[in-house]
Order: C-alpha cells, then structure tokens, then sequence
C-alpha cells in the first residue's frame, strides 16, 4: 500500500494558508463596501425635495408655467468670467427682455456644500451682472428672472467655471 508522504519541511497548502486568503478576500470586500458607503453617506445628501407629496401636488401648476415660459419666447445666457458673472436676457426677436430682478441660484451637481445664491445688480435693459468669484468647477446656475412679482424666466444651465470655460 502507498503511504501519503509525510512533508517534513511544512510546505504545502494547508487549512492556515486556505483561511488567510478567504480572510484576505473578504476583507478587501468589506473594507471597499465600506470605503463606498463612507462616499455615499459624504458627498451628497440625495435630497431632491423636502416633501415630495407636496411636491407631487405642485408638480402641475409648475409644467403649466414652464410652457407658458417657454412658450413666451424669453430666453437668457450666463457667463461666468474674470470674477465677474453676467446675464443677457432676451425676447425671441433678439431686443432686451424687461425685467426688474435676477437671482441666480449656483449648486454644484454633487454636494451642496458649496452652493450659494446671489442677487445680479441690472446693468441696462435686459443685462444683469455682479462681480464674484466663483469657485472653479462644475456647476448648476438656476437663474430666475422676475418683473415686478411675476416670474418671467426660470431657467437651468450647467457649466464649467475655469481654463477654457463660458
């Protein structure tokens, strides 16, 4: 009969080396599902709105006023350029829109942590600005334009501010 060889030098795969792999590799498993979590938990809140009933019940009354904006003709350009941003609002023929108040509403796609709101200052009819450094990045201005109480334009662009940016 044939004897399993004895190895006296201890060399070989054995129960010891089979459990530090396994330890090994659930380790590395757990650690990157915890490191993905951590990210997850810091980097944004993933709150859209605060009460998303309510929200439900707006959503309506809210399309209906973006065709009818839409449907006005009334369109704006941001620029965001040496410390200064700018706004252009324009009819649909071209000539200035009429409007008292611009606010502009800068978040950044991930995170809030950064995001602000400014007032622009008019600069003649239809051009609004205000010197600001904006930080460097991408960003999310939500730009509304109001004459008197009205809102006449409520519009959204997503840009970069930086080298070879607006």
């Amino acid at each position: 009969m044939n004897a399993i060889p004895n190895n006296p030098a201890g060399k070989g795969f054995t129960g010891r080396h089979m459990l530090a792999i396994m330890l090994a590799f659930f380790g590395v498993v757990i650690g990157v599902n915890m490191l993905m979590a951590w990210y997850a938990t810091t980097s944004w809140s993933g709150l859209i709105v605060e009460n998303t009933y309510v929200a439900s019940q707006q959503f309506n009354g809210r399309a209906a006023a973006m065709r009818a904006m839409a449907a006005s003709g009334i369109a704006g350009k941001i620029s965001v350029r040496g410390g200064v941003i700018e706004y252009d609002l324009r009819n649909r023929d071209g000539s200035p829109a009429a409007a008292d108040s611009v606010t502009v509403h800068f978040k950044r796609p991930v995170g809030d942590h950064q995001d602000f709101a400014t007032e622009l200052a008019k600069a003649g009819e239809g051009r609004f600005e205000k010197a600001y450094d904006v930080p460097v990045g991408e960003w999310i201005a939500e730009i509304v334009s109001k004459r008197g109480e009205e809102t006449i334009m409520h519009e959204a662009f997503r840009f970069y501010v930086g080298e070879g940016a607006l």
